[in-house]
C-alpha cells in the first residue's frame, strides 16, 4: 500500500487521491534499471520470470495470472528482468513572468509547481523515480532523485519555497540540463516558455537529441492566450524587460494573430523535434492537465 503522505501546499490530500490511477508512460527507450512496471522494447515471451506485482489499471489483461487469481482471488500480472524502471526529471521554470496573474485561478508559478508535484506523485505512485530541477537563465537547484514518498517530501518542500525571479533562457538552461541528466530519462519541462520560439526549440531539442523522452508543459494565463475583450492590461517587452498599459482594443486582434503564430511555431517546432507538446493554462483543473500526458 502506498505511503500517505502530509498535506503540502501544492499536493493538498484531495488531489492526491485522484492520481492513484494515473500512469505515465515512455515511447522511447530507457536506460535499463531496476524493476519496474515499464515494458522495454526488447520484451519478448523468453526473458526470465522476476516475480509478481499488483495487477494496475493500463497494465495488459493478458498477463494477468488467472492460477493465482483462483487460488487467492487477486489479480497479479508476472513482472520479467527485462523491464526498466523510467527515471524521470522535472524541469521548472522559476523565472519572474512565472509570477504572473490575470484570469487564472492562480499565478503560473502556483499551477506549475501543482502540476509539478503531481506529476512527482504519479512517478513515485506506479513505481518510478524523479528529481526536480528549477531553472531561470540557468539551473538553480536540483534535488536528489527520489523513489519512495519518504524521498518525495523534500522536492514538495522546495516547490513551497520558490520565488520566482530573474530572466528565463531556455536554450541555456535546457543546455545545461543536457549535460547534467546522464542516461536516457524522461524530461518534463515546466515553463511558459516567454522567448523567442527558435532559442526555445534549439533547448529542447538538444534534450531529444540525447535520447531524452521529452514532454513540454507549456503554462500561461487565460489573458496571455486570449486577452479580455477591454480594458488596459500591462504588457512586457521582451528584448528590453520594459512595461507599459495600453488599451487591450487598440491592438486585441493583432495580439491574438500573434499569440496563434507564436503557439504554432512552439507546437510544431516541439512536434518536430520529438517531444510532447501540451498547452495548458491556469484556469484548467491540475487532473484534466495530466489526463492530457497519462497513458491508458
Amino acid at each position: 500500500m502506498a505511503e500517505k503522505l502530509n498535506t503540502y501546499k501544492y499536493l493538498p490530500s484531495g488531489i492526491a487521491d485522484h492520481l492513484g490511477n494515473l500512469h505515465i508512460g515512455v515511447t522511447k527507450r530507457m536506460d535499463v534499471g531496476l524493476q519496474g512496471r515499464h515494458q522495454s522494447s526488447t520484451f519478448g515471451s523468453s526473458v526470465e520470470f522476476a516475480e509478481y506485482r499488483e495487477y494496475m489499471q493500463g497494465d495488459p489483461i493478458e498477463r494477468i495470472d488467472w492460477n493465482v487469481y483462483a487460488r487467492t482471488d487477486k489479480y497479479v500480472i508476472r513482472r520479467f528482468h527485462d523491464e526498466v524502471n523510467i527515471r524521470a526529471n522535472v524541469l521548472l521554470d522559476t523565472s519572474e513572468s512565472m509570477s504572473y496573474k490575470n484570469m487564472g485561478s492562480m499565478s503560473k508559478m502556483d499551477y506549475a509547481s501543482s502540476l509539478a508535484a503531481s506529476l512527482m506523485y504519479v512517478m513515485v505512485n506506479q513505481g518510478d523515480s524523479t528529481s526536480l530541477i528549477t531553472f531561470d537563465d540557468d539551473l538553480r537547484k536540483v534535488y536528489e532523485p527520489a523513489a519512495t514518498f519518504g524521498a518525495l517530501r523534500p522536492l514538495l518542500q522546495g516547490l513551497e519555497e520558490i520565488e520566482p525571479k530573474g530572466v528565463s533562457n531556455l536554450e541555456k538552461a535546457l543546455a545545461k540540463a543536457t549535460e547534467f541528466i546522464k542516461g536516457r530519462s524522461l524530461v518534463i519541462v515546466i515553463s511558459d516558455m516567454l522567448q523567442d520560439p527558435r532559442e526555445t526549440l534549439k533547448g529542447i531539442g538538444n534534450l531529444c537529441y540525447a535520447g531524452h523522452d521529452v514532454t513540454v508543459f507549456h503554462v500561461l494565463d487565460p489573458a496571455e492566450i486570449r486577452l479580455p475583450q477591454e480594458g488596459l492590461i500591462e504588457v512586457e517587452f521582451l528584448e528590453t524587460q520594459d512595461k507599459m498599459n495600453v488599451d487591450i482594443g487598440e491592438f486585441r486582434d493583432l495580439y491574438l494573430q500573434r499569440i496563434r503564430e507564436y503557439l504554432d511555431d512552439i507546437r510544431i517546432g516541439c512536434t518536430n523535434e520529438g517531444a510532447n507538446y501540451l498547452l495548458v493554462d491556469t484556469s484548467m483543473d491540475i487532473h484534466d492537465t495530466l489526463l492530457k500526458r497519462a497513458t491508458s
